[in-house]
């Protein structure tokens, strides 16, 4: 099986050589599958060039585009570990990540430099820094020769780096080998039965595990393209899809209450008849909004459900619609999955527990952290997702909450600690804890429960631009509530699912 990304490249320039892989809208460019394979090999000689090893980190800090998406296809072509950087990090928490990454070298687009530079002055060994437009055409020297790859990959070698907060508020580094990335690509590429006619909207940024595995890797696989705008736009989305002629959408619920604000397809004069279904991941969909979509636009939903550790996909609805169960992300596919309970003895079906999955796609580790590592993953492969739900007799999966204190708002993964001590930063706050909170547009909205210090006197305004200051517009609380005490357990720990009292 071709298990590397340069197989997978390499089968598809030799196999289809013209036919177009990327198209990028803003820049009017778009490139063929033997376009991406020469692309590949002019990187890999100049990250040669430039003293930069295969198996050393690339980090990417650049937004949705041409170069973008070569390059992150790129790096791992050549051997590789792409490690893409959060474009809503602010420059403590990229300082952050590139030094525990040992990343080697940061492509950035213009935009970002500023940040990045204010980032790298924290750091005591700097990575090399290349100013990229996402809609060059070109930046790198031509320099086809094969001569200086190194010898071809093997599938454990790591290919891709993602970092996901977690409860302590620091990132953890997830680490996927090319096997994990090529499979993760075949599930997609499987349980949705595409091929070579098939076009993605691709809306999602490039520095999300659903936007490189799903729309980025699986097209390798299937031999099929990728429609790639600059960012998510409502107003744009379907004259985007239908004019670059996608047969399938990719989104999350967040992308979804939007379009569902818009105009129908009537009323923009569209036909969409060519898009076979939208895909929607990296949260749970509210049933009334799935059935929402399908009556507005006349398209289904395929709601399916992946983690960062298992490279996106491992449950997924079935793609014939009568199948399909509404409130779950479908069976595994791809993957084993289980349901356990605290004793950690597998429960029966309807049986609230947590769920497990193991599979060809599940991350090597977290990038040193073996002692989080082995809490996650089992010696015999199976991970601890930190998801509660139920299995039904059929094998659909529903997810009934959290373990683990994560805030996802519009996808993005939230360390509620990483909240708490912005705030405590603020000489008016004694004490500080987060929570997430249902809301119709991003799946959650952030809550701050705020005691202040005696005597204190501080303004729910004040404290919103303090941690706009702190931690950018996104992860700002919506909500604040001022109260004399937070709610802790035996061991001093904060109970956050009280605060939602």
């Amino acid at each position: 099986m071709l298990r590397t990304i340069r197989a997978q490249l390499d089968h598809q320039a030799a196999l289809r050589p013209a036919a177009t892989y990327l198209i990028a809208p803003e820049a009017g460019l778009s490139m063929s599958f033997a376009d991406l394979q020469s692309a590949s090999r002019r990187l890999s000689a100049f990250l040669l060039d430039q003293g930069i090893k295969p198996g050393a980190k690339v980090a990417l800090l650049m937004h949705n585009g041409y170069q973008t998406c070569r390059l992150f296809i790129g790096a791992m072509y050549g051997g590789y570990c792409v490690t893409p950087l959060n474009l809503l990090a602010q420059p403590a928490q990229l300082a952050y990540v590139l030094d525990h990454s040992d990343a080697e070298i940061v492509f950035a687009a213009p935009d970002q430099l500023e940040r990045l530079q204010l980032a790298c002055a924290k750091l005591t060994r700097a990575p090399k820094i290349v100013v990229c437009d996402v809609d060059a055409e070109e930046f790198l020297p031509r320099a086809d020769s094969l001569a200086d790859l190194p010898d071809a990959l093997v599938e454990e070698d790591a290919a891709l780096m993602m970092y996901t907060s977690g409860t302590t508020g620091k990132p953890k580094g997830v680490v996927l080998s090319q096997r994990a990335v090529v499979s993760g690509g075949q599930f997609v590429s499987a349980v949705h039965e595409l091929g070579p006619a098939d076009r993605v909207l691709a809306v999602l940024p490039l520095y999300h595990i659903n936007a490189q595995v799903v729309t980025a890797i699986s097209p390798l696989i299937h031999g099929g393209s990728l429609a790639l705008p600059h960012r998510f736009s409502a107003t744009n989305f379907w004259p985007l899809a239908i004019a670059h002629g996608c047969t399938w959408l990719n989104v999350v619920p967040t992308m979804i209450a939007y379009l569902l604000n818009g105009a129908d397809l009537a009323t923009l004069g569209l036909d969409a008849s060519g898009i076979r279904f939208c895909r929607s991941a990296s949260a749970p969909l509210p049933p009334a909004q799935h059935l929402a979509f399908e009556q507005k636009f006349g398209i289904g939903i395929i709601e399916t459900m992946g983690l960062t550790e298992t490279a996106a996909p491992c449950f997924s609805n079935p793609l014939t619609p009568e199948k399909r169960k509404l409130g779950s992300p479908g069976p595994a596919f791809g993957n084993e999955a289980r349901i356990i309970g605290r004793d950690g003895a597998m429960l029966p079906a309807g049986v609230v527990g947590e769920i497990m999955v193991r599979g060809p796609n599940v991350m090597t580790c977290y990038y040193k952290d073996p002692v989080e590592t082995a809490r996650t993953l089992e010696a015999d492969g199976w991970l601890h997702t930190g998801d509660l739900g139920t299995m039904d007799e059929d094998g659909f999966v529903f997810v009934t909450g959290r373990i683990k204190e994560l805030i996802i708002k519009g996808g993005e993964n939230i360390a509620p600690r990483e909240i708490d001590e912005a705030l405590l930063t603020h000489p008016a706050v004694a004490d500080a804890a987060a929570v997430g909170i249902p809301d119709p547009h991003y799946g959650q909205e952030i809550l701050a429960c705020i005691v202040l210090r005696p005597d204190a006197i501080c303004s729910e305004a004040e404290l919103r631009e303090h941690c706009r200051h702190e931690l950018g517009a996104f992860k700002t609380p919506r909500l604040f509530r001022f109260v004399s005490e937070l709610p802790r357990g035996p061991s001093g720990k904060v109970q956050r699912l009280k605060l939602l009292d």
